[in-house]
């Protein structure tokens, strides 16, 4: 038991403190991608850090996942959305989902690893399918003059190149590669929801979206609300959300530094700008899909 005196009063504090109900909230924003922990964006390499930190909280009550995602790769949204699943069960918490602008495609693939999943009214959610997008160029070197001279061993391995003729078998063989990748998106959510979903599957699994309010009635997700609010309804006025943040980056904030180091260290964050701004015309390509 605490002791009387000063000392008492703040070890009578932090004993008040580790009993108070916590939930740990990891924010999950942007395309899904893979890349390093500088990216802009999601990916396992990058969230892992703050997943593991969520779980190991002790006197958690839940783990709250904040989802804004248009979606992005597949093998990521399965790498992180099995990650969630395999601490969850480790720590014995439940997860809980909340949906913010979108998730949809990969970023619904995510919020179906919560136990449970809640939205805004005007939130974007589902797009079940799979989708590949690109440009054929071979009109337009052909017009302008140019020769592609490319050569290859493997009769495929030129497949789906962008400057020549489209061919049947080329898309052929995407589409059976797509038609896989759509069946183990589909498995996923039928494994998590499949009690829950009360639309026709066909339209379910067709890569349409709809609003939260109708993702509710559809059994993509379990109800209306917001973080906070729900928590505190759940587990109290008392209760703590913790944020867990993702660490800094290593070059923020160096600007004026002298010499070849200050030259070098400018070149890097010039380089970081160009690809911040190349990462942010993808993902507004992704929330174009969604009217957003």
């Amino acid at each position: 038991m605490p002791v009387a005196g000063p000392s008492g009063v703040l070890s009578r504090l932090m004993f008040w403190r580790r009993r108070r109900a916590v939930v740990p909230v990891v924010r999950l924003s942007g395309v899904i991608a893979s890349g390093g922990g500088l990216r802009r964006g999601i990916s396992l390499e990058a969230v892992e850090p703050q997943l593991k930190k969520a779980f190991s909280i002790r006197n958690a009550k839940a783990v709250a996942l904040i989802i804004n995602s248009p979606g992005g790769s597949p093998v990521q949204s399965s790498l992180i959305g099995q990650r969630v699943r395999d601490l969850a069960r480790k720590a014995n918490v439940p997860v809980l989902a909340f949906c913010e602008d979108v998730a949809a495609s990969g970023g619904y693939w995510l919020a179906a690893s919560a136990d449970e999943i809640y939205a805004n009214p005007a939130s974007i959610i589902g797009s079940i399918g799979v989708v590949s997008a690109g440009f054929g160029f071979d009109r337009a070197i052909e017009r302008i003059g140019i020769d592609r001279r490319v050569y290859t061993a493997g009769d495929n391995k030129m497949i789906l190149d962008p400057f020549q003729p489209e061919s049947d078998r080329d898309v052929e063989r995407l589409k059976s590669l797509q038609l896989e990748i759509h069946r183990q998106f589909i498995d996923h959510i039928v494994e998590r929801r499949g009690g829950k979903l009360t639309g026709d599957h066909d339209d379910l699994f067709s890569g349409a979206f709809w609003t939260g309010q109708q993702a509710v009635e559809l059994g993509l997700i379990d109800g209306i609300g917001e973080c906070r609010r729900l928590v505190t309804e759940r587990f109290g006025e008392s209760v703590d959300l913790l944020s867990i943040q993702p660490k800094k980056r290593l070059f923020g904030g160096v600007g004026g530094l002298p010499g070849a180091f200050g030259h070098a260290i400018g070149g890097a964050v010039a380089a970081r700008a160009v690809d911040e701004a190349v990462e942010l015309a993808v993902e507004r390509a992704h929330l174009s899909r969604y009217g957003l």
